[in-house]
């Protein structure tokens, strides 16, 4: 792979990567390079503004959940053709699992060869700040930093910090976004509100795209990238793809949207045809499903909408009654509830497959990676198998499940957790299809025996 590639990392969260990530792509957009985009680690929200600026389909690449070599071909495949790979770290630069680097933005860097620019918060700091630049590039010898980007540093500031910077560093600075409240992007309990939610984000992401082209060394970073090596990374060894094309049904709209591009299309390569449908507007599953994948999202927040769907309740609860393959990961798992809380405390009836009532906790419940322990087979995978995972979420249940056992890596925190039968998968933790192939294999293979006992 030759395509040109950087990594915009920041020393914490909040200091401005994903603004400075969508104002670099649309302005590489503007000016016809033709980039793509990624996320380091699980989050849903980040890519979303990245697909909304590039009209395409932005990417995760989880080194937790995909190890170094798929992360490297996923990097790959989804880059072909593109004029440049634009990553966005997570977090602080070296923060991954527990107190190591594991899965942090430095280890992708490390793993994937990508030069990384520093997005630095310039406000209210002066020759600190260089210290905080120099200790980042420091702290590991293969830091991989080769570059800083300032946020929200003044235009008369600028050119004193950037000669601080570069004489007490030897980091080159590439240039500098000031204060630009009205670009600002709103958050919410699971981080950023989604970008369809965001009124006039074409006018703020334009905005700052002018903005960058004024004040931030495209061509230098242009250049950067183009230092990247090839990585060389060969396909990974797939099962072979079901017959008879099942349908998969998958709930798509402003309450159900957090899904992993790259897994999505894991299921059509091994046989799916995929199908949206919104629980929110439509009455029934589309024609022909054979499958259901409810993913995550904010069904919380829509809890009544969704309630009032009375007809699309009972297509879901006599579906998943019947023997209908299902995928429901997190906010697809509080759907499935008999009630969900709204954020007002409000209880609202929903599909009733899972006994119970779920409600807003007001704190992040269990959080982070975790490695998933079968305690019995059903539709993923055996008992004794094990899948990595990810939970976040403000919401609990009266029936979390407790067909695995959930446990944290390099900590001695578990727990138990979701719901596993012959057809069925429910519960918060969700996966990406990539971190184990043969999960995927076997959601679609359950689909195609649906579809053929329905001939």
């Amino acid at each position: 792979m030759s395509t040109p590639r950087l990594l915009l990392c920041a020393p914490a969260s909040g200091g401005g990567k994903t603004t400075v990530t969508c104002a670099l792509l649309q302005a590489l957009v503007d000016g016809r390079i033709n980039p793509v985009a990624f996320k380091c680690g699980p989050d849903y929200i980040d890519p979303m503004f990245h697909s909304k600026v590039i009209g395409a389909k932005s990417r995760n690449l989880d080194l937790f959940f995909l190890g170094e070599d798929k992360t490297r071909y996923l990097l790959e495949r989804g880059s072909a053709g593109a004029g440049l790979a634009l990553i966005e770290g997570v977090m602080g630069y070296y923060d991954g699992i527990a107190m190591s680097h594991e899965a942090s933005a430095y280890h992708l860097a490390k793993a994937t060869h990508t030069p990384a620019v520093l997005v630095a918060d310039g406000r209210g700091s002066a020759l600190t700040l260089s210290a905080v630049i120099h200790g980042l590039k420091t702290f590991r010898p293969d830091s991989g930093i080769q570059g800083v980007i300032l946020n929200r540093v003044s235009p008369m500031l600028y050119p004193r910090l950037k000669e601080c910077i570069e004489g007490e560093t030897g980091v080159k600075v590439y240039g500098f976004l000031p204060p630009l409240p009205d670009c600002a992007l709103e958050s919410r309990h699971l981080g950023l509100v989604t970008a369809d939610e965001v009124a006039g984000l074409k006018e703020k992401l334009h905005k700052l795209a002018a903005q960058a082209e004024k004040t931030i060394d495209l061509d230098g970073l242009l250049a950067l990238a183009a230092s990247a090596p090839d990585l060389n990374a060969g396909p990974p060894t797939l099962p072979e793809p079901v017959e008879g094309v099942p349908v998969i049904a998958v709930a798509r709209d402003k309450a159900f949207c957090f899904y992993y591009a790259d897994g999505l299309e894991l299921l059509e390569q091994l046989g799916a045809r995929l199908v949206e449908f919104s629980p929110l507007e439509d009455e029934n599953l589309p024609k022909g499903a054979c499958g259901l994948y409810l993913g995550g999202g904010y069904p919380e927040l829509l809890a009544e909408q969704l309630s009032q769907n009375t007809a699309m309740l009972s297509a879901i609860r006599d579906a998943v009654a019947n023997g209908l393959p299902t995928v429901a990961e997190c906010g697809g798992f509080l759907y499935l509830h008999e009630t969900l809380a709204d954020a007002n405390g409000t209880d609202w009836p929903m599909a009733g497959v899972i006994p119970g009532r779920a409600w807003n906790t007001g704190k992040l419940g269990r959080f982070g990676y975790v490695t998933l322990t079968a305690r019995t087979s059903g539709l993923l995978c055996r008992a004794g198998e094990e899948l990595p995972a990810h939970e976040f979420h403000y919401w609990d249940s009266q029936h979390p499940g407790d067909s695995f056992r959930a446990q944290k890596p390099l900590s001695n925190r578990g727990w138990d957790c979701g719901v596993h039968a012959p057809t069925l998968y429910a519960g918060f933790p969700h996966f990406h299809f990539w971190a184990r192939v043969e999960m995927a294999r076997n959601f679609v293979a359950a689909a195609r025996r649906r579809q053929e006992a329905l001939l």
